[in-house]
């Protein structure tokens, strides 16, 4: 997929990925909490990008003002369920994250314990149209108000999530 421009339509692979985050622990064991009294979650990867961001000086050379996967650590949530180094996030809990700003991204990510994305990787075959041929075969994205048919397959693989 070369460069998208934000807010434009979008075919391609999408890969349904679903990150459970652990709890953030201290060094007894012990929760940690937030200001707020609300308990900390890790993922286990970091992100770059966003419409706010110019992608020629980011340092992966991504083609566009996406979301991207820039770090994932071993052994954590998001290594665990299959998320890889420059994933694109294309939509995160119903939310189309083409079109969020880099700051919009992180609060998304850290709102919930359980993280339903779709993302696009590299490398995946692009989509063929052929005339009078319809392919059932492919899983292209689709808008957030279709979110609610997403049944993505049970985590395989584990990630964690740093900012």
């Amino acid at each position: 997929m070369a460069g998208h421009t934000a807010g434009e339509p979008l075919e391609c692979y999408s890969i349904p990925i679903v990150l459970e985050k652990e709890p953030e622990l201290d060094q007894q064991g012990q929760p940690i909490y937030e200001p707020d009294g609300k308990q900390r979650y890790r993922c286990g990867f970091r992100i770059g990008g966003g419409i706010d961001q110019d992608p020629s000086q980011s340092p992966q050379g991504y083609p566009d003002k996406g979301i991207y996967v820039t770090y994932i650590h071993e052994h954590s949530p998001a290594a665990r369920c299959g998320l890889q180094l420059h994933d694109k996030i294309l939509q995160l809990n119903g939310k189309d994250f083409t079109v969020v700003t880099h700051k919009q991204a992180v609060e998304n990510i850290r709102k919930k314990p359980v993280l339903k994305m779709l993302v696009y990787r590299k490398g995946m075959p692009q989509l063929q149209k052929q005339p009078g041929h319809v392919q059932t075969q492919f899983m292209a994205y689709q808008p957030p108000q279709h979110m609610q048919q997403f049944q993505p397959p049970p985590p395989q693989y584990d990630i964690q999530q740093q900012y």
